[in-house]
Parts: structure tokens; C-alpha cells; sequence
């Protein structure tokens, strides 16, 4: 039996689920980590994950090995965006840290053979907690200005419906128009 816990949100399971079954039968350094992430992971929907728990966009700090703490942004993929800020989840250390609590470390093997342990210290800014009202990513209270809140959520547009008044899209006027030929 595993010790090791693992908190995934609906999506970031499907991601890694997706990422597992595209690398099957490869000889890939992250088949055994996302084995180990899918079958010891306990899914929550996004209302319902701790902020904690490092989720994908959020903002951690972590360490290797006792070394100096990092600070990085947990992404899907690489991304072009400023150097050294993002951790994609397609190499060991980022898919090794989605998941994981504060205070909690996955060990892995890294190039060379040799274990590694990267410890999750601090979960600065997750997006499911900031949806539900919880933080910027500044470590601020969420403030939602007032404006905001009393916005429809859903606009009418006057002729959108069938048979209503006005001319067509396009401005066709029916079979009487003489159209662009005849200017």
C-alpha cells in the first residue's frame, strides 16, 4: 500500500490521463510518474480542491534536494512567455509537484539514476481558490467591483431571431434586390 497522496482536480486528472495514454509503450522518464500520480490520485472537482494543493496555473514555491527554493508557475506546456517563470507538467519536477500539498515531497529519479526529492513549500496563488473567491495572484483579497456584479450575464441582439424586424445579416433585402451589379 502507497503512502503517497495525490489531489487532482477533474481536469488536471483528464490531462494526465491523456498525457499517459500519448506515451505508452515509449521508453519516456514520466510513464512512471504519471503511473504513480493516477493511481494513488484522490479527485476533486475544482470548487472542492484545498488551496493547498498545487493545481495547473498555480503559483509555487518548491525546493530540490535541499537546495534553494524556486518559485515557478505550474503549466501544461512550454510556453514562450518569460523565461524561467513557468514549470510545464511535461518534465519531471513540474508533473511531480501537481498535486501535492504544502509541506508534502515526491521523490523521483532523475537523469542520471540518482533519487530526488522536490518538497511543495508554498502554494502562493491557485486559480480554482481565486475562482471562488479566495486571493490574486498578489496574495490580495479578491475584490469584485461593484459594476461587475449587477452586469447581465446574457444580451439580447434585436433582429437575432428568426422573423424579426430588420434586414437579414448581410443586409439581403429578399429576391427584389438588385444586389452589388447593379451599382
Amino acid at each position: 500500500m502507497s503512502t503517497e497522496t495525490c489531489i487532482l482536480t477533474t481536469k488536471d486528472f483528464t490531462i494526465l490521463e491523456v498525457m499517459r495514454d500519448r506515451r505508452r509503450g515509449r521508453e519516456d522518464p514520466l510513464v512512471p510518474i504519471l503511473k504513480r500520480k493516477l493511481e494513488t490520485a484522490t479527485i476533486v472537482f475544482r470548487e472542492d480542491v484545498p488551496e493547498t494543493v498545487a493545481t495547473l496555473s498555480s503559483r509555487v514555491t518548491y525546493s530540490v534536494d535541499g537546495r534553494p527554493p524556486d518559485t515557478r508557475v505550474i503549466s501544461h506546456d512550454h510556453l514562450s512567455m518569460p523565461m524561467g517563470m513557468f514549470l510545464p507538467i511535461t518534465t519531471r519536477r513540474g508533473l511531480a509537484l501537481l498535486g501535492l500539498s504544502e509541506g508534502e515531497e515526491f521523490v523521483l529519479t532523475d537523469a542520471a539514476g540518482h533519487p530526488e526529492r522536490v518538497l511543495l513549500q508554498k502554494v502562493h496563488f491557485q486559480p480554482e481558490a481565486a475562482r471562488r473567491g479566495g486571493t490574486t495572484p498578489e496574495g490580495l483579497p479578491q475584490a469584485i467591483p461593484e459594476p461587475a456584479r449587477r452586469r447581465p450575464v446574457l444580451k439580447l441582439v434585436h433582429g437575432a431571431l428568426p422573423g424579426a424586424d430588420g434586414p437579414p445579416a448581410g443586409g439581403y433585402k429578399g429576391p427584389e434586390d438588385p444586389g452589388p451589379s447593379a451599382a
